[in-house]
């Protein structure tokens, strides 16, 4: 082909050049090689579009690319400029652009094609103008030409820049209909090739973003064809700005660097984040090695270290980086104010030292960049900006997008994520639910409105919201809906206020007030809150004692309640028909029993007849007001702490009914608990006692005196004590003017003389439970009751039989119940019940001791108790009084075998005696220590019976002793009695 560009004469000059310096080859071998394997490797791809670029934009056309590797070959087919000479000589003349004068050129440096050699050997461009070569092959030929060169040679194993010698094409290839140029890089091998497949794939939209005078990219691999063009570039959004380098920022870059002092940026962000393939870096405007990892793509003429892969840094490094953060600022504001603004706003650290000196600019911007929305093209600073963390619709409200009036000026939209990290680079203030609940206290809004609050928060979590105001009827709005009440059927909350109770706003009541602690209160909810409580205790003192007292009788009537439900409201200011004001509790209803039961001077008055009317009788008596007896009432009563403070109820003397109780229970390891407990009250006050305890034997008031309370003991066991009322009532002259104690029930004959019979007219229970006797074995089954039983034998007065005697001393001693010896004791003395000292008195033991103790006091059981009853009244027994002696002689003798039918045990003989004289007295018999005495029939009889411990026998073994023939039929007779 014709030498249209001169490649002969380039070539003349270059190896003159060689062959008067060898190391002038040297430095062009060297350069050639490192731009190869340094600066530009992999680099191919994009200084080839770069070059397409270049011509596009010197022609004035629309830049159009295609690629093609087939074959192991390259082609790159472009529009635009043709080839030239100068182009030529630039190409093959390192360090030396022909388009240091075209100020729209991408190319600067003169050394971008020197990246071909880093994949093929033998490159070639043809151009409609012509074409030209390079061969490794054919340089190395001409090189080894020169003597001089040779030991260089030799030393680079053949390696020559073969840039520097082009030379016609000998080939040229074939240009595409429409393109200009077209260069062809026989690849040099697989990884040659393996490596612009590799570039080809990245080859895309950024490619066009950086070099835009490129309209089209084709690129063809193995017959697979893509096409990349202008359109694709338009969906992305990007700022770019530009201006003259000021002078003393290009002081140290190169000659050529300075003679076109002129800065760039553009930032290209796309729609859905970076491409796959597209590499995170600054593009200078091709790709650099500098990592970027902000969302978008920078393409700006940062000044480039030698190798062309870095930043050089300085001072104009640090002036387009402050050039690029404004461009990024405005950037971020030509993007959709959306909530997706924020995952463009960058973080603090960066992926190296371009990046993060980025960063640190931007960040520097943001907070008085107006970029957040805050309605319609209206735009605020970050730090002009609130977000709240809640609920959209909340947010909303509280923006005063609704109606114009916004709680938290400069508020962000609901659709903005609170707690997103930019939000804090962009100086955002966040206000947490409790803060933002603070600044709602003290507005002034209409009930309505707090509603829509509330049901802008429904679904929120409650934490945080504890102190939120709420609109009251009475006007007022207070902080915290917990213990705030809203009226449920059967509560009409006006009146109430003088009660200070707090009542929601009827048009403010919403589910969450329930959630955070507001009570739907009915009737007996609203008595239960302290504030009715209150007002009750003060009603004395109240401005309008009447108005409380009609609401809280409101509520009683309202909430049907039984009269001691609420022992408390028995303490309402209520007037009297005198027209003084008494407590509930101190008032009776006109037609009370209570009239003619209390004492005159009871501190009672009788109920005012118009409040009586107003609220009607079960109001009143429910909250205190006295149509009979008045029980207080109770749960899990600590009785510790009632015998230790009075006046827990009110009750007379109720102390000491729980230190009695106390003492009953024995030491307990916690203080006993009472679960309920109710008293009848006032009985201190009554006066007639008949009628009185006619009223207390019915219904309610009976259970309050015939049942017994229940003491839940620490070990979980409850104990069944006296309750109160009954235990007040024993004590008192209450039945005919005497305790109850003083009377018994009919039944038990051995109780009559000592205690009279119990009055008509009370049922049996009731008056056990007065305490009134039942028993002997019911009174001796308590020390009290055996105590009480020995002070009424002792009393001379009370009327005792002989056989009834007998029989009190039986039971005394089988019971065996503890009491303090008695003083005096009833005893029988020659034959006669009396009253006697206890020190003169002996128990009898042996019935043979009778005849020797005349006028001796005896205190005499039934048989075998003897011992049993002296150990108990602390008495000596008559055997241990009585000498004993046998006065008279004796005539041994056998017992009577009939007598043995009867006493299988008696012994075979005794002494009998014709007059039988212990201690100087005539007796009929004698059970000595070792022989038995007898005089007469009678007299063994009896002295066998009681020998053998069959005292019972005695008159059926006289009977035999006297017919031994009638053994058979007193034996039959006997069997009769079995």
């Amino acid at each position: 082909m014709t030498d249209v560009f001169g490649t002969g004469a380039l070539r003349s000059r270059v190896l003159r050049a060689w062959a008067e310096s060898p190391a002038r080859f040297r430095e062009d071998a060297n350069t050639e090689e490192d731009h190869a394997l340094g600066g530009y490797r992999d680099r191919v791809v994009v200084e080839l579009a770069q070059n397409a670029a270049d011509a596009a934009a010197r022609a004035g056309v629309p830049g159009r690319l295609r690629l093609s590797l087939d074959g192991g070959v390259l082609t790159a087919a472009n529009t635009g400029a043709p080839l030239d000479a100068a182009g030529v000589e630039a190409l093959s003349t390192l360090r030396a652009s022909a388009k240091r004068d075209e100020t729209a050129a991408v190319g600067r440096f003169g050394v971008g094609f020197a990246a071909v050699v880093a994949v093929s050997d033998t490159p070639s461009i043809t151009s409609r103008t012509g074409g030209v070569e390079w061969s490794a092959d054919r340089a190395r030929a001409e090189a080894g030409a020169l003597p001089s060169l040779a030991e260089e040679l030799a030393r680079r194993a053949g390696q020559v820049p073969l840039l520097r010698l082009p030379f016609p094409s000998s080939t040229p290839a074939e240009i595409p209909e429409g393109y200009t140029t077209v260069v062809r890089l026989p690849l040099r091998g697989p990884a040659a090739e393996a490596s612009v497949r590799a570039q080809l794939e990245q080859a895309g939209v950024a490619l066009m973003l950086a070099l835009p005078a490129l309209a089209e990219v084709e690129v063809s691999v193995g017959g697979a064809v893509r096409a990349v063009t202008a359109d694709e570039v338009a969906s992305w959004t990007t700022v770019e700005a530009h201006g003259t380098v000021p002078a003393e920022l290009l002081a140290g870059r190169p000659t050529e660097e300075r003679a076109r002092p002129f800065w760039q940026v553009r930032w290209a962000l796309p729609p859905d984040g970076l491409p796959r393939g597209v590499p995170a870096v600054l593009h200078a405007p091709t790709p650099s090695d500098e990592r970027l990892d902000l969302p978008a793509l920078l393409i700006a003429t940062f000044p480039l270290a030698p190798d062309r892969r870095h930043v050089a840094p300085g001072p104009l490094t640090d002036h387009l980086v402050e050039r690029a953060a404004d461009a990024y600022v405005d950037l971020l504001r030509a993007v959709p104010p959306t909530p997706a603004l924020l995952d463009l706003v960058p973080g603090t650290v960066g992926a190296g030292g371009l990046d993060a000196a980025l960063r640190r600019a931007v960040l520097a911007r943001l907070p008085e960049t107006p970029l957040l929305p805050l309605g319609e093209d209206a735009f605020a600073r970050g730090r002009d900006t609130v977000a709240i963390d809640g609920p959209a619709a909340f947010v909303e409200l509280l923006a005063g997008r609704g109606d114009g009036e916004p709680v938290v000026p400069g508020l962000l939209p609901a659709a903005w994520p609170a707690r997103h990290a930019a939000l804090a680079a962009l100086g955002v203030r966040r206000m947490e639910l409790a803060d933002v609940v603070d600044a709602l206290a003290g507005l002034d809004r209409a009930p309505a409105w707090w509603h829509g609050l509330y049901e802008s928060l429904s679904g929120a979590s409650t934490d945080g919201l504890g102190a939120m105001p709420v609109p009251l009827a009475d006007g007022r709005v207070v902080r915290g809906p917990r213990g705030l009440l809203v009226a449920a059927d059967g509560v009409d909350p006006s009146g109430l206020d003088v009660l200070g109770l707090r009542f929601v706003d009827p048009e403010a009541v919403h589910p969450l007030l329930f959630r955070l602690g507001t009570i739907e209160a009915g009737p007996r909810t609203v008595l239960a809150d302290p504030a009715v409580r209150a007002a009750v205790e003060d009603a004395f003192d109240a401005d309008d004692p009447e108005a409380v007292a009609d609401a809280v009788l409101g509520l009683v009537a309202a909430a049907r309640l039984d009269p001691g439900d609420e022992p408390w409201l028995s303490e309402l200011a209520l007037p009297g028909e005198d027209g003084e004001l008494y407590a509930a509790g101190e008032l009776l209803l006109p037609d009370s029993p209570l009239h003619d039961v209390m004492a005159e001077d009871a501190p009672f008055g009788t109920v005012d007849a118009d409040l009586l009317e107003r609220h009607g009788r079960d109001a009143l008596v429910a909250a205190g007001v006295l149509d009979g007896f008045a029980l207080a009432r109770a749960e899990d009563v600590n009785l510790t702490g009632l015998a230790d403070q009075a006046e827990t109820f009110h009750l007379d003397a109720e102390e000491r009914w729980a230190e009695e109780t106390l003492d009953r229970l024995g030491m307990q390891e916690l203080p006993p608990l009472l679960p309920e407990f109710a008293a009848v009250r006032d009985l201190e006050l009554v006066e007639d006692w008949a009628a009185a305890l006619r009223l207390l034997s019915r219904p309610p008031l009976r259970a309050a005196v015939v049942d017994p309370a229940h003491v839940a003991l620490f070990d979980g066991r409850r104990v069944a004590v006296p309750s109160y009322t009954a235990w007040w009532l024993r004590r008192r002259p209450v039945l005919e003017g005497r305790c109850p104690g003083e009377f018994r029930l009919p039944g038990d004959a051995t109780l009559a003389g000592l205690y009279d019979p119990a009055p008509e007219g009370l049922d049996e229970r009731f008056l056990l439970a007065l305490g009134v006797r039942t028993t002997l074995d019911d009174l001796l089954s308590t020390p009290e009751g055996a105590a009480e039983l020995l002070d009424r034998l002792a009393d001379p007065g009370r009327p005792v039989s002989r056989a009834q005697l007998v029989a009190l001393w039986t039971a005394l001693a089988d019971h065996e119940t503890p009491v303090d010896p008695p003083e005096r004791v009833r005893a029988v003395v020659d034959g006669a019940v009396e009253t006697a000292e206890a020190a003169d008195a002996l128990v009898l033991d042996r019935p043979d001791l009778l005849p020797l103790l005349p006028g001796q006091p005896l205190v005499i059981a039934a048989h075998d108790r003897a011992e049993r009853l002296a150990d108990l009244l602390d008495l000596p027994l008559a055997g241990e009084e009585v000498a004993g002696k046998v006065g008279s002689a004796g005539e041994p003798r056998d017992v009577p075998p009939a007598v043995r039918a009867i006493l299988p045990d008696a012994p075979t003989t005794y002494l009998a005696h014709d007059e039988l004289v212990v201690d100087g007295h005539p007796v009929t018999w004698w059970a000595g220590e070792e022989d038995l005495h007898a005089s007469g029939t009678e007299g063994l009889a009896r002295v066998l019976a009681w020998s053998t411990g069959r005292w019972e026998a005695r008159f059926l073994v006289e009977a035999v002793l006297r017919a031994p023939e009638d053994l058979p039929a007193l034996l039959s007779e006997r069997d009769l009695e079995l």
